[in-house]
């Protein structure tokens, strides 16, 4: 059975919720078990979280969710591109697979509400690559 770590942003949760629960769907339909949850800040703070769940020898992979919408600076952009970067390093540098269910940036509240598809697509995306490493 393959075992994962939930790193799911609390920052625009009227999104993240729905990705989390469609990502515990997606896991409980493949045989998968979410062992560990981290519940964040924001999408910022999630290569921390998730660099904690990649160390430890009961998990086999991380999915990382989050919603990042678009205000009137490039903030956006820079979250965004700071976090993928950092969470493709931990993948990396742990040889473990960490899955990148960030919708976002340069999109509405509306937009990623649309998105919440993404919670369930990164979960099978981390069960698939643990079965495709092992």
């Amino acid at each position: 059975m393959v075992t994962l770590g939930l790193v799911v942003a609390q920052f625009n949760e009227s999104v993240t919720g729905p990705m989390a629960e469609a990502g515990r769907e997606a896991a409980a339909d493949a045989g998968a078990e979410i062992v560990e949850t981290y519940e964040i800040p924001g999408v910022y703070d999630a290569p921390l979280a998730a660099d904690r769940l990649a160390r430890r020898d009961d998990i086999d992979a991380v999915a990382v969710l989050g919603a990042i919408v678009t205000g009137d600076t490039k903030h956006d952009e820079v979250i965004a591109d700071a976090t993928a970067q950092a969470l493709t390093d931990i993948s990396l540098d742990r040889d473990k697979p960490v899955a990148f269910g960030v919708s976002g940036p340069g999109m509405s509240g509306a937009e990623a509400r649309e998105r919440v598809d993404k919670g369930a697509e990164a979960v099978s995306a981390a069960i698939e690559m643990v079965e495709v490493l092992a």
